[in-house]
């Protein structure tokens, strides 16, 4: 069953963890010199070989970058990444699913000590843990099929982002060396390995031997899973003991110009203003300051997102996962449903290009005719909306892209 249900999911979801390959790696260790790109595949892998050589890789590692080779299938998913053209509603009803409340409930409870210990040295909540788990992978029951190797030789050597990439390889090179990971390991197309898609950086560099049996296994130990995890996400900057979303209500009126993740105020600011917790309670005042997030505009769902939400923007850059990522933790955490309310209809496929190509002609950097609403995208559609008096809450709507 619980294969079964997995393997429903993994097709989006394998679309996802691509965006995550974007921002796991930690800045360190980078190449001391990166072959060029557009040289033929044997000259480069040369070249990689001397650097991994002079890197400490010894015979094991050399011997499996000899035997790597370029997948087709790889570059094939790198250039189909249709998942994020999804609202926020489309995509999180679909990946916050009874399935995985009901089993990240259960896995809290099997490894509450690990949990438990993971809070204690690492500050980060288990509720936060067991989303980025389910979302992965299903709680490990579906990690890949693709050989990481290839797959990280594959988009170091092409030429579409090869500086994601490359800083990858002699990590994973080392780890092969080392005996940590086989030569023939298996994950996501994009690099990760394990329960919770580890890209080979944050394997070598945060990896925890949770079990105490002496290895770090990411892909067979729950205990190294959890504590592999926390310990990236408190690396990333993770501030304990601190929240990181919280479903509010927003008034009809208010300034919309002030609102959106990094537009950060005090919550007393956000209280003047009528917004209040859901039930219509009035916001906890932390001291801290937070952001505004109408993923959908101001008749859709809304949050308040602190700095701890931020982190998870570091795991993965769409907005839309990160935000059903953070909605799946409260959610583990106790929090009911969020409330979709009533937004307006946005536009999707030609249409949200036609705006974005309508949105390049006017100077705004958007990031790429795709019809996907990303950071740039919303961006720009907000500064238009300042520009035209329409409330400035990001979403873009045929009203929009009827005025332009």
């Amino acid at each position: 069953m619980r294969i079964a249900v997995a393997a429903l999911v993994f097709a989006t979801l394998a679309a996802a963890t691509a965006a995550s390959a974007q921002t796991q790696a930690p800045a360190e260790p980078a190449p001391a010199a990166a072959p060029e790109c557009g040289i033929d595949f044997e000259t480069w892998r040369r070249q990689v070989a001397d650097e991994a050589r002079a890197g400490g890789v010894g015979e094991a590692g050399l011997a499996a970058l000899a035997a790597a080779d370029v997948d087709t299938r790889v570059l094939a998913r790198d250039r189909a990444q249709g998942v994020f053209s999804q609202t926020f509603i489309e995509f999180s009803s679909r990946m916050i699913s009874d399935y995985r409340l009901k089993q990240g409930a259960a896995n809290l409870k099997k490894y509450a000590d690990t949990f438990a210990r993971a809070e204690q040295e690492y500050g980060v909540p288990g509720p936060v843990i067991a989303a980025f788990w389910a979302l992965e992978t299903d709680f490990g029951a579906v990690q890949g099929d693709f050989n990481t190797l290839n797959a990280v030789v594959t988009l170091a050597y092409d030429c579409r982002r090869p500086e994601l990439f490359r800083p990858q390889l002699i990590p994973l090179l080392t780890l092969i060396d080392r005996g940590i990971v086989p030569a023939d390991v298996q994950g996501a197309w994009a690099g990760e390995i394990g329960q919770t898609q580890i890209l080979p950086t944050d394997y070598l560099l945060r990896g925890i031997d949770g079990d105490g049996d002496g290895k770090v296994d990411l892909r067979g130990s729950a205990p190294d899973v959890i504590m592999t995890t926390a310990n990236k996400i408190q690396h990333r900057g993770w501030k304990a003991g601190q929240p990181w979303l919280v479903e509010i209500r927003v008034p009809d009126d208010m300034p919309w110009d002030q609102t959106g993740r990094t537009n950060k105020l005090p919550v007393a600011q956000w209280t003047e203003w009528g917004v209040t917790n859901r039930d219509g309670s009035p916001l906890l005042d932390h001291g801290l300051t937070a952001g505004v997030v109408l993923p959908m505009g101001r008749k859709g769902p809304a949050f308040l997102s602190y700095d701890n939400y931020d982190i998870y923007l570091q795991w993965n850059q769409s907005a839309t996962y990160t935000l059903t990522a953070a909605v799946l933790a409260t959610r583990l955490a106790g929090a009911p449903p969020y409330d979709k309310r009533n937004p307006e209809p946005g536009l999707v496929g030609d249409a949200m290009k036609q705006l974005q190509q309508k949105l390049a002609d006017k100077g705004y950097d958007v990031g790429g005719i795709d019809g996907i609403l990303g950071v740039n995208t919303r961006e720009a559609v907000r500064q238009e909306q300042m520009k035209l008096g329409l409330p400035v809450d990001g979403w873009p709507t045929p009203a929009l892209l009827g005025m332009m």
